[in-house]
């Protein structure tokens, strides 16, 4: 089966139980071929997601059978500090997030804290500052690249 249509195939199995598919590689690990699928949705996954949802493709893979040696399968998501768009920030409100700035605003290019609203051309953090807890405004045109943070 080509990897295109395989891709395609997966897409929409991966879909179906609400998970978007990132990436879909197949490639040599010590000798070994692995079918390496990268999955994202807007909710946490953990490992035991990453259990439940392997144990609805492997069944899936093993009635397409896609390719005729053996191989193994590799299920992972984007990790607990992702990258996320801009335009789907409005779904991360609530989360801690990491930006980083094209233009620095009080000096600062990087700010990390709580997204608290969306709008369509900025959005509000609120960020703490020793004992100080402050809200920022940051324009969206102003965003380099923005990614969910791990709070300490």
């Amino acid at each position: 089966m080509e990897l295109n249509t395989l891709k395609e195939l997966l897409t929409k199995k991966v879909n179906e139980c609400g998970y978007d598919l990132v990436s879909l590689s197949l490639e040599r690990r010590q000798g070994d071929l692995v079918l390496a699928l990268i999955v994202d949705r807007v909710k946490e996954i953990d490992m035991s997601a990453i259990v439940e949802l392997t144990n609805v493709i492997n069944p899936y893979l093993d009635e397409i059978n896609p390719f005729e040696t053996s191989y193994s399968l590799d299920i992972s998501s984007l990790g607990a500090e992702k990258p996320l768009k801009i335009e789907s920030l409005q779904d991360y409100v609530g989360s801690y997030i990491h930006v980083h700035l094209t233009n620095p605003i009080k000096g600062e290019n990087i700010y990390e804290g709580e997204l608290v609203s969306v709008s369509d051309s900025s959005i509000s953090l609120t960020y703490r500052v020793k004992t100080r807890s402050l809200t920022i405004e940051i324009l969206k045109e102003n965003i380099s690249s923005v990614r969910l943070a791990i709070k300490f």
